[in-house]
């Protein structure tokens, strides 16, 4: 069976995997017609985010919040060190038989540095509301109603996150302003959508930890506690 801490570690690995990702990818935008009720035109970046905030929830319902800003501030060092690497690559000349060579290279991860800083901008601010929303509402709600305080966190820092990030890559040239207003939309419904949908997943996995480690409502898990009785 696995620990407390081992998970932990597998949830802050899933965390970081998906940001750092959402950083590399982003340049390239998609659209998907929902239904036909709304066409959203959005970054692929933009797909594995909702999973940073699904993860940062479970942290702060079962190991608490101090754990939870520690995989935030753990994940801006990720991002910032697959910057040096991005850079280092780029920095280094290709062979005349590469498959990418530096043009290509460029136009692919040349906007990557502008974008990890949007986005730990972004991020830092979103990611702390989040945090920090989430666990008024628990303070509130006495530890009731999960769905509450996951999606009332969730919505206000995803419209944080997105704004945020949209304004700088348009400020430094990287994004159209005229497309501003309709990403700004599409980011927005699109993560508010997946919010709500990752609901029952959030209920499963707190449900399941709570199970697993005996926990009463509302109680954290203390990997500090846990450590110092094996």
């Amino acid at each position: 069976m696995l620990t407390a801490q081992q998970i932990y570690m597998i949830l802050s690995a899933l965390f970081i995997a998906s940001l750092v990702v959402s950083n590399l990818i982003f340049q390239k935008f998609f659209y998907w017609d929902f239904f036909g009720l709304y066409t959203f035109e959005i970054s692929v970046g933009i797909l594995p985010y909702p999973v940073t905030f699904l993860i940062t929830d479970i942290i702060s319902e079962v190991y608490g919040k101090k754990k939870a800003n520690l995989v935030v501030t753990t994940g801006i060092f990720a991002s910032f060190f697959s910057l040096l690497i991005v850079y280092a690559s780029d920095a280094v000349p290709a062979t005349t038989w590469s498959p990418i060579n530096n043009a290509l290279f460029g136009k692919v991860f040349g906007a990557t540095a502008i974008a990890v800083f949007a986005s730990m901008i972004a991020y830092l601010l979103a990611q702390y509301i989040d945090i920090h929303i989430f666990h008024f509402w628990k303070r509130v709600t006495k530890g009731k109603h999960l769905w509450l305080r996951n999606n009332f966190s969730t919505f206000l820092s995803q419209f944080v996150d997105t704004f945020s990030v949209l304004f700088l890559l348009c400020s430094f040239g990287k994004i159209d302003w005229e497309l501003f207003g309709g990403l700004l939309l599409s980011g927005f419904l699109f993560k508010v959508l997946i919010a709500a949908l990752d609901t029952p997943f959030l209920y499963a996995a707190v449900y399941g930890l709570r199970g697993l480690f005996n926990l009463k409502p509302a109680e954290e898990l203390r990997l500090e506690e846990v450590r110092s009785e094996v």
